[in-house]
């Protein structure tokens, strides 16, 4: 059985710093293409990073570029998404997700978290 945790969500202000967590189970992350999307109040939810299964090509929304970086940790088997620079847009829930063959939307995505919330105020 597949579970994906996300841990690392919270409240910070504006120009601050989070790092979100994925902990995986039942897949391994780095024979999965993987992905962070996030969904604010009455928006769809939306790509913000995904991360190739196999050699490591990533791709960034261009709202989040050059603040955010996805990664991953092989050994813990765990997903990562550093944020910085932070700004009261980025609020949303986070949802960790994992698919067989690159991810680009919600409907391909084959496994979901059950999201962690940031808050970022101004």
């Amino acid at each position: 059985q597949v579970q994906l945790v996300e841990s690392g969500g919270g409240l910070v202000q504006a120009g601050g710093s989070l790092r979100l967590s994925c902990a995986a189970s039942g897949l391994t992350v780095s024979s999965y293409a993987m992905g962070w999307f996030r969904q604010a109040p009455g928006k769809e939810r939306e790509i913000v990073a995904r991360i190739s299964r196999g050699p490591t090509i990533t791709y960034y929304a261009d709202s989040v570029k050059g603040r955010f970086t996805i990664s991953r940790d092989n050994a813990k088997n765990t997903l990562y998404l550093q944020m910085n620079s932070l700004k009261p847009e980025d609020t949303a829930v986070y949802f960790c997700a994992a698919g067989s063959a690159v991810i680009t939307t919600a409907f391909t995505v084959s496994n979901w978290g059950q999201g962690t919330q940031v808050t970022v105020s101004s």
